[in-house]
């Protein structure tokens, strides 16, 4: 009995030190944390980021900033207080704060200048809210990602994403791995990827993928992708390439096609924790999609797109939160990973990331 029990603990130690699904994110990157139209001019917001809360506030006037999201007075959730001019008021004693986190009420407290609010640095690009929660003397060093199609009018752009219960490594995992088709085979028909080989570096990993059809039809929404009706499989077999990487810690996705100079769809993708063992995140995704040569016929077609999306974002969610489901219920991660890729991304991810506090 003993031997055997000496065995489990060894076996548990080993699981526990390569469980991936036990780091966290590196919060010395921009995470975004609001989509700029949840946050009106004179309004503020409530958000998260790995169980810690913030509140992200916009002046009438002036650009938005982030504090700790609790008044230190009572913890009382700023974000269901009163914006004033440049400043945020607690709900409950209409303490006042400025963009530096420091209580400029004079409302009888005896020393006001205990009461702070730590600031993070924020910034506000193409829709989005970014905060930097890590060191906040690198803030200035680290560059807010770039997403150019967004701004380019060729293309049009669509934002969305919602909060996912699953740890942000299936989410990197699920969409670096084509293999995974079959599970929207009702969406798209039958695909046969071809994968290209990979390239990985310090901070990436890079695959790419080719595909043919092997049975059903081309669906609408992806004849408005490549912009033609692809009635015979055949005939377009292997000719587009998606190239899917993991730059830490974001994610893209492009589709390229024969013929074509610029890239037929763009994804840019980021996942950001929100309970502190960031077993949940909330995705924020960029897409976009070149526009046809008839004009205003995408604008038109948009809405089949939207629900085509949708639809691919829910059954992928399904399958990762299962994924996770099954984590939680074998107490760890039991996954036998043998695809070359995603092997090299969950490494990728162990590297960059952060461990766990020791004893959790």
């Amino acid at each position: 009995m003993k031997n055997g029990s000496t065995i489990n603990s060894l076996q548990a130690a080993l699981l526990e030190k390569a469980d991936l699904r036990r780091v966290r994110s590196d919060p010395n990157f921009w995470y975004p944390v609001a989509w700029s139209r949840e946050v009106r001019p004179g309004k503020a917001l409530g958000v998260q980021f790995a169980g810690h809360p913030l509140v992200v506030v916009r002046p009438t006037n002036g650009a938005p900033y982030a504090l700790d999201g609790l008044c230190p007075h009572k913890q009382v959730p700023l974000s269901k207080g009163a914006v004033c001019g440049d400043f945020i008021s607690c709900l409950a004693h209409g303490l006042k704060y400025d963009r530096k986190g420091q209580c400029v009420s004079q409302n009888g407290a005896a020393d006001a200048g205990l009461l702070r609010l730590k600031p993070w640095a924020c910034r506000e690009k193409d829709g989005l809210i970014f905060v930097f929660m890590g060191n906040q003397a690198l803030a200035e060093t680290k560059p807010l990602p770039d997403f150019p199609r967004v701004r380019d009018k060729r293309y049009r752009t669509r934002r969305f994403g919602q909060v996912v219960n699953c740890h942000y490594s299936f989410m990197h995992e699920n969409l670096m791995d084509m293999n995974h088709q079959v599970l929207h085979s009702r969406l798209v028909g039958k695909m046969k990827p071809r994968f290209l080989g990979m390239d990985r570096g310090e901070d990436f990993v890079e695959a790419r993928y080719t595909f043919a059809r092997t049975g059903g039809k081309q669906p609408l929404s992806e004849a408005l992708i490549y912009g033609q009706r692809r009635k015979d499989g055949r005939d377009f077999a292997y000719r587009d390439v998606m190239t899917i990487r993991t730059q830490y810690p974001y994610q893209t996705l492009r589709i390229e096609t024969q013929g074509i100079d610029e890239p037929v769809m763009e994804l840019w993708i980021s996942y950001v924790p929100q309970d502190r063992q960031e077993l949940t995140n909330r995705v924020f995704g960029l897409l976009s999609i070149k526009r046809l040569k008839v004009p205003f016929l995408l604008d038109l077609a948009w809405p089949v797109l939207v629900a085509f999306t949708e639809r691919v974002f829910f059954e992928d969610r399904e399958i990762v939160e299962l994924e996770q489901q099954a984590w939680k219920e074998l107490g760890g991660d039991h996954n036998v990973e043998v695809f070359p890729v995603i092997l090299a991304l969950r490494q990728l991810l162990r590297d960059r990331g952060v461990s766990p506090p020791q004893g959790e």
